[in-house]
């Protein structure tokens, strides 16, 4: 491929090519070069990449794996977006809940027979909800990528901003493969810690019966560098490479839905009611 400016947004090239909103063009969504929250944008970009270690990793594995935090029911979950607003996101200022109807809507209208696809565009990013219970939103937000191997130059920001990541000068976790094997699968990768992951763990916990491509796609959608930039495929199997294509095409509907027309969510409400108490009934631990 011809060397182009993408900006410090690297994975923009590589966009899927679909019209989702009539109203923004494609090269409009993500833009990390400018825009009115460029600051706030790199701010958290530049903490998480200065603080997103392999030990870091570990402990927040150990902190929410064990669900032990608070009980509530999915549809509580969603709503308690609406007090968050994502400070990684260039796109959208308005709470995150609207973006997860708009999402599980523009899915439902591709996808009418595909009823776990369009829960899963509902609950996408409810992990986020760490950010309500004390964890920094560098911490919960934003793209994901591995730890423990080189931090790839897809990486949103990647320029200057892990300079003050001590793995980033560590000898065993600053080549190609890290502490890990060739193609040993995601599954066997540990990711900066975010939404993605805590959501996935949940799920799995509670004994959720959502498809394991639709908790894929919820586990790797911020992985922008992978389904986006095509990175880290040497860490990826055969498993990986089914998981990506599911993920390519939740990916059209989580970034192209983004817009400021606001869904009913009391008219919608009913009919993802239906869809947790089929794929993830009751009072859930978190």
């Amino acid at each position: 491929m011809s060397a182009i400016n993408i900006g410090p947004d690297p994975s923009l090239a590589y966009r899927p090519n679909l019209e989702m909103n009539k109203t923004k063009e494609k090269q409009d969504y993500r833009n990390y070069e400018r825009g009115s929250l460029i600051d706030r944008v790199f701010n958290t970009y530049k903490l998480m990449h200065t603080n997103q270690t392999l030990d870091f990793v570990k402990q927040k594995h150990s902190r929410w794996g064990g669900c032990n935090h608070t009980q509530m029911t999915m549809m509580d979950a969603v709503m308690s977006l609406d007090n968050l607003v994502d400070e990684s996101d260039p796109d959208v200022d308005f709470p995150n809940s609207f973006h997860a109807f708009q999402t599980a809507e523009g899915i439902r209208q591709a996808h009418p027979d595909n009823d776990w696809f369009q829960l899963v565009g509902l609950i996408h990013d409810v992990g986020k909800a760490m950010a309500l219970w004390g964890e920094p939103q560098w911490a919960v937000t934003g793209d994901t990528f591995p730890v423990g191997c080189r931090f790839q130059n897809s990486i949103v920001f990647r320029g200057n901003t892990f300079l003050d990541n001590p793995d980033e000068k560590n000898p065993s976790y600053n080549t190609e493969y890290g502490i890990y094997e060739p193609n040993c699968g995601l599954d066997k990768v540990l990711m900066s810690w975010g939404h993605d992951e805590y959501l996935y763990r949940v799920l799995k916990f509670n004994n959720c019966s959502i498809p394991e491509q639709g908790l894929g796609m919820i586990r790797f959608h911020s992985f922008y560098p992978w389904h986006s930039a095509g990175d880290y495929m040497h860490l990826c199997n055969e498993n990986d490479q089914r998981t990506l294509l599911w993920v390519q095409e939740f990916n059209k509907f989580d970034l192209y839905s983004k817009s400021t027309e606001m869904p009913d969510v009391d008219t919608l409400k009913p009919y993802y009611q239906s869809l947790m108490d089929k794929y993830c009934p009751g009072v859930l631990r978190w």
